[in-house]
């Protein structure tokens, strides 16, 4: 179960879901507790692997309109595809993309990203994450 201060780090990714949530380790998550005001996340299933020493999550974050998501990184890979409004999206090392409905993306891991100018709509968001376990999902870039 997560504590309030290391859910602190994840509300800042909303591909993530995303947003303030730090896991110490990942595999001993559990719903985590309210979110910072306009995004919230469900981690829909979670397990260890593919790999010793990685946990893969798979979550839903919801993004409310107007909100903006912080720039941050993540210690494995974000695969996200937007079930639901968009948002635009600035990954470092590339040019920034307007996500819609129906698109996706990868991140590779440790890589500066944010949510860019909140959307007019609100967007929904399915994220798989595969990170190392121990380490924050989440860190300020």
């Amino acid at each position: 179960m997560l504590t309030r201060r290391e859910f602190a780090g994840f509300a800042s990714c909303a591909l993530c879901g995303i947003a303030e949530l730090v896991a110490a380790d990942a595999s001993a998550q559990t719903t985590p507790p309210a979110a910072t005001a306009g995004v919230t996340r469900k981690i829909l299933s979670q397990m260890d692997g593919p790999a010793p020493g990685y946990v893969t999550l798979l979550v839903e974050a919801t993004v409310e309109a107007g909100v903006s998501v912080a720039r941050h990184t993540h210690p494995g890979i974000e695969s996200a595809y937007v079930m639901e409004g968009g948002l635009e999206l600035p990954i470092q090392g590339q040019p920034t993309r307007m996500m819609k409905a129906g698109d996706s993306v990868q991140i590779p891991p440790e890589t500066p990203h944010a949510g860019g100018k909140p959307g007019d709509a609100r967007t929904r968001i399915l994220v798989t994450y595969v990170v190392e376990k121990g380490k924050p999902l989440a860190s300020p870039a």
